[in-house]
């Protein structure tokens, strides 16, 4: 098993290339399920979410090369419409091809993904957004088992909380749809906005992505496109925040400065300076230690929960004492006692984590327990004296393409190991 060995002290400077969204790219791939014609997407991130979700869809028949970071997918013909548990059970995402798969084939047999670490994450929203389309579903043995024989009709669908994968889920499911469906409270994450800009090249009919009521006019058929990725924004936020801890002067090439605004905020407040630059934005700070900043997650424009982990390394060394307040998820405060063994003052107290930040912290063996709390690691492995080893990367191997060559570009000593 791979770990990563950092040795800290380094500053950051250079440029690093922003990749593909990864909770964009993965839905954009499914949309391949909802024709027949080829689709080209770009700025395809390599990561192992993408290539495991590539193992999923050729499954069902798709035609998939990459070149680069070039991918084509090509699905002439359904060859089943069953997902089972072993090719599910990985990846949560990969639960959203039920929609498409139903739109197209009229019936579908899926497995219910398996737990997750960060917390329940229901799939009784989606469900019940098919159901709303028409969809006839049953739960057997673990499986979800939906018919539409007639095809999916619009419909209706209030969400009572927000939730990016439901609605992401629905919009996937709506444009084959025959009439008109409507989403309220929908999700407004730039990932939903990306979804909807790719559909609509391939034929749908969508209007209000971004917004909290989204339209969906279902069309027959969908024609093939070619789409771009958008930047990951929170590719983004994690080497701003790299850099806001170990200090430094970085160009975070072809980032988008209206995804991050909740996040240029906070680092303002903490003394960090984050600007717009010709082909990206700039991240600088040069000035000691950070200043202690409060945060609270919340869904899209308001901070990312999946920036959460990242932003507690940086007020691990911040001045003063700030509190990170976490809303969206449960379970999502388990990178702090692997941040704990390395000299950091966190106090836990249900979904609030008070951190008294620290001169230094020291380096230390630590585990990584899911995506995000791996790279909050990597970034407190930055700016500790000494040598910080990290086992388990497989998990920041399934959102962060290339990072230790990113980091080592811009001068950090890092490298992984293999065991």
């Amino acid at each position: 098993m791979d770990s990563i060995k950092i040795r800290g002290g380094h500053g950051l400077n250079g440029t690093v290339p922003i990749s593909g969204a990864k909770n964009s790219a993965l839905k954009l791939m499914v949309a391949t399920i909802l024709t027949d014609e080829p689709l080209v997407l770009t700025r395809m991130p390599d990561l192992a979410d993408t290539r495991f979700l590539t193992t999923l869809l050729q499954h069902f028949g798709a035609e998939i090369s990459r070149d680069g970071n070039r991918m084509q997918l090509h699905t002439p013909r359904l060859e089943n419409a069953e997902a089972p548990y072993d090719l599910v059970r990985k990846m949560r995402a990969s639960f959203n091809v039920l929609g498409p798969l139903l739109a197209r084939n009229g019936e579908a047999r899926v497995s219910l993904p398996g737990g997750c670490a960060i917390g329940a994450r229901p799939v009784d929203l989606h469900l019940k957004a098919l159901e709303a389309l028409g969809a006839e579903i049953e739960l057997a043995e673990g499986y979800v088992e939906a018919k539409a024989p007639k095809g999916l009709t619009g419909g209706a669908v209030t969400f009572p909380f927000v939730s990016v994968g439901a609605t992401e889920h629905a919009i996937l499911a709506a444009v084959l749809a025959k009439g008109e469906t409507t989403l309220e409270n929908a999700a407004r994450e730039p990932e939903i906005v990306d979804l909807a800009d790719c559909l609509t090249s391939m034929g749908a009919r969508i209007e209000g992505a971004g917004s909290a009521t989204i339209t969906i006019t279902g069309v027959d058929r969908l024609n093939g496109a070619t789409h771009a990725v958008v930047p990951d924004r929170i590719e983004t936020g994690t080497y701003a925040l790299a850099v806001a801890t170990a200090g430094g002067d970085v160009l975070l090439e072809d980032a988008v400065w209206k995804h991050n605004e909740a996040l240029w905020d906070r680092l303002g407040h903490a003394g960090v300076i984050a600007a717009w630059a010709e082909g990206g934005i700039r991240i600088r700070s040069e000035n000691g230690r950070l200043a202690a900043t409060d945060i609270e997650t919340r869904p899209y424009p308001g901070f990312p929960t999946d920036e959460q982990a990242q932003f507690m390394a940086a007020m691990c060394v911040a001045d003063g004492r700030s509190v990170i307040r976490e809303t969206i998820f449960e379970n999502r405060f388990m990178h702090a006692p692997e941040l704990m063994r390395m000299g950091a003052q966190i106090d836990l107290r249900g979904n609030e984590a008070i951190v008294t930040g620290v001169e230094t912290l020291r380096g230390a063996q630590v585990m990584a327990t899911d995506l995000r709390a791996s790279v909050s690691l990597v970034i407190a492995g930055l700016v500790a004296a000494g040598e910080t080893t990290i086992g388990r990367v497989y998990h920041l191997d399934r959102g962060f393409e290339g990072l230790e060559a990113k980091l080592a570009a811009c001068g950090a000593d890092i490298e992984r190991v293999k065991e």
